[in-house]
């Protein structure tokens, strides 16, 4: 069956559906395929979105990987993901010290900490929104506790997190408003550290130097937005899009029970099965044939994760089964190349930790409602997942 290919691409209502047939046949019939609506080219196949994300030379970021982007000036300032080598190369790696695998590993009683005090809260055979007292607080409390936020301050981070997600499809002033808080609160926590450095993320940027020169408190700023939004976001649509898998999976969910070894490969695969970020864009810097069309200089080129991560080719006849065993599971839902996602080992770990510690206590999920999903064509997220834990 042959699927409209016409489809709206900036419209959340596609996402929200059941976009996977449509995925199928972007990947059979027209893997990297011009929208006329929309001014843009789609990469649905899984070899098509590393060839863009391994080029940044061919395929850069500087003009934007959000759909609001092209309508905007950008600024490399405003955020780590709008730079392009070699200045990529050199901001990262102030960033990557915050990340690297001894300090993130050293996190692991911490966060397994806060897990076992979320989940304390949680009783068998009591209906309960997943999103809201697990999957969001968790990588929230871990986030703040790394950029050194104060407890008091914490609450409001979810609101602020959420505006700047909103604000990547709309243009409403509430969202942009409630967005420019978030960077008014970085702006006196960045002034404190200048003066008075603190054990945490903030203060090391704040101190660090590219090229003997310290980040302005734009720079910053950018980079303060970035760490919470990436490190909050991405985290939450992993663990409850992960729970509403297994509930609709109980072969999978006991598999996981009877062997809790599986649990960083479940976790692989519900990166793969959510993917979190449903999608970034590019621009081509030149002429440049892909997938046997040929692209224009200045052409926008947006990478579908979601479908990638379902392709036949790189993942068998079971591309489109949840499968916690897979192995192995070379998905695109942390990027690919130098945008790779900086915080990918954390995400993992928290996920890791909260689902062995839930699985220690409970044996069954079960949906308790409707799940709410966000419309968005930034997030595969979901708004609320109301949910019972049997044990």
């Amino acid at each position: 069956m042959v699927t409209d290919l016409s489809v709206d691409l900036f419209d959340p209502a596609f996402y929200t559906g059941d976009p996977f047939p449509t995925y199928a046949s972007l990947r059979r019939e027209a893997p990297v395929c011009w929208h006329e609506g929309a001014g843009l080219w789609s990469v649905a196949r899984h070899a098509d979105v590393m060839t863009v994300s391994r080029d940044p030379r061919t395929f850069c970021s500087g003009k934007g990987v959000l759909a609001n982007d092209r309508a905007r000036l950008i600024a490399g300032s405003d955020s780590i993901i709008y730079l392009d080598p070699p200045d990529h190369h050199r901001y990262r790696k102030l960033v990557s010290s915050g990340f690297t695998p001894r300090r993130i590993a050293a996190l692991e009683s911490r966060v397994r900490e806060l897990a076992v005090d979320l989940l304390g809260d949680v009783q068998a055979g009591q209906p309960f929104d997943l999103v809201e007292e697990l999957a969001s607080p968790l990588p929230l409390l871990v986030i703040a506790d790394l950029l050194g936020i104060p407890f008091a301050d914490r609450d409001r981070f979810k609101t602020w997190s959420d505006a700047v997600i909103d604000a990547a499809d709309s243009s409403s002033e509430e969202a942009f408003r409630v967005a420019a808080e978030l960077w008014q609160y970085f702006e006196v926590v960045i002034g404190e550290r200048r003066e008075r450095p603190a054990d945490d993320l903030i203060s090391v940027l704040a101190t660090a130097e590219v090229d003997r020169e310290l980040l302005t408190d734009l720079e910053l700023n950018g980079f303060c937005m970035t760490l919470l939004v990436a490190g909050n976001e991405t985290t939450r649509n992993l663990i409850s899009g992960g729970v509403h898998a297994l509930s609709q999976d109980p072969d999978q969910l006991a598999a996981l029970v009877a062997d809790p070894t599986l649990v960083p490969t479940a976790v692989e695969e519900m990166l793969r099965w959510v993917t979190p970020v449903l999608s970034f864009a590019r621009t081509a810097t030149r002429e440049v044939e892909l997938g046997g069309q040929r692209l224009a200089a200045g052409d926008f080129v947006l990478m579908l994760y979601q479908s990638a991560n379902r392709d036949e080719d790189v993942f068998g006849p079971t591309a489109d089964r949840f499968d916690v065993g897979r192995t192995p599971n070379p998905h695109v839902a942390f990027g690919f190349g130098e945008h790779f996602c900086l915080g990918a080992s954390l995400a993992r770990l928290e996920a890791r930790v909260l689902f062995e510690e839930l699985l220690r206590r409970f044996s069954g999920v079960e949906l308790a409602g409707d799940p709410e999903w966000l419309g968005s064509t930034l997030m595969h997220s979901l708004v609320s997942l109301p949910v019972v834990l049997g044990s």
